[in-house]
């Protein structure tokens, strides 16, 4: 009887309190949430992908000595969870780091083909974003590197210091965590690839050939030329000059 009696007078506790205090946590939704996590699959994939951006080692100019910097141990990059990589089959992210030449656009679209996806590129320096100071007079400095491959994240400068692109990867880890599985494919696409300006100049034959070596001069020296170095001097020839000056 005593114990019905303790039971009824607790429940009758519980009771008042969840009407004094409706919005405390019961125990057991504080036990769950102590040892499971609820997410969903993007945000899990986001955040393994942002955690681990493995930058390719890419550089044409002095903005790659900047991208050097970050690896010593004063800026210390890695704790960003980039690891610098050799192989563009190993890196997921790209820095143009320097001016991109129409004779180096092909070996950068090569490059950036074959990292795997999902794959981000990110635009450091005036020189690879405009063309910078060649932007005028240069014929083969490519106007925006975002002609050849799509470009996330932007860095102005000339050259940008290593902080800048530090902003640049912390805004670039933002635009990973709220991308989506499912829309990866149509926000990716590109439409205006493998175009550059294009310059006033004309063109003409070029002046080195090659064919000065199979010349015929070359290979049949004046008949002067060969006595003057004691070569021997066909007879045919000899007649021939008299003929002509006959």
């Amino acid at each position: 009887m005593n114990t019905s009696a303790t039971d009824l007078k607790n429940l009758e506790n519980q009771a008042k309190e969840k009407i004094l205090n409706p919005a405390a946590r019961s125990q057991v939704t504080q036990d769950l949430s102590e040892n499971i996590i609820l997410t969903t699959v993007d945000d899990l994939h986001n955040w393994a992908r942002l955690s681990s951006l493995w930058p390719l080692l890419y550089g044409t100019a002095c903005c790659f000595i900047e991208f050097a910097a970050l690896i010593g141990s004063r800026f210390d990059f890695d704790r960003f969870g980039l690891v610098p990589r050799s192989s563009p089959r190993q890196a997921d992210l790209i820095i143009t780091a320097g001016t991109i030449t129409m004779k180096m656009a092909p070996a950068l679209v090569r490059l950036y083909e074959e990292m795997p996806e999902p794959k981000y590129v990110i635009a450091m320096g005036a020189c690879t974003i405009t063309g910078g100071m060649f932007s005028s007079d240069s014929t083969t400095a490519v106007r925006g590197v975002d002609k050849l491959i799509p470009v996330d994240v932007y860095i102005p400068g000339c050259p940008p210091r290593p902080e800048a692109i530090f902003d640049a990867i912390v805004k670039l880890r933002k635009k990973v965590a709220n991308e989506s599985i499912q829309e990866r494919g149509t926000v990716r696409s590109q439409i205006n690839r493998y175009y550059s300006t294009t310059h006033n100049m004309k063109a003409v034959d070029p002046i080195l050939t090659g064919k000065y070596i199979r010349s015929e001069s070359r290979n049949n020296p004046p008949a002067e030329l060969a006595a003057a170095m004691g070569m021997p001097v066909d007879t045919a020839k000899l007649t021939d000059k008299t003929q002509k000056e006959a």
